[in-house]
């Protein structure tokens, strides 16, 4: 697979599933949080907001691969 292709393909995906990711820990929050104490919020956020960071990356280094070389041989 080509770096351009694959540059493309995580693009496409990381524009789609980091919203989503977002709404869902939205709607998690609103069904959750409500009463609860301000230092489990605080947690809850932290943890919310820096999961989506160690997959990003992956996907990230994934896309940042060099081309394979392909040697010529005859």
């Amino acid at each position: 697979m080509s770096s351009s292709l694959r540059k493309l393909i995580g693009t496409v995906i990381l524009v789609i599933t980091v919203p989503v990711y977002a709404l869902i820990a939205m709607v998690v929050a609103v069904a959750v949080l409500p009463g609860v104490n301000f230092w489990w919020q605080l947690v809850y956020y932290v943890a919310a907001g820096l999961l989506w960071v160690p997959p990003a990356g992956l996907l990230i280094a994934w896309m940042a691969k060099p081309d394979r070389r392909v040697e010529n041989r005859i």
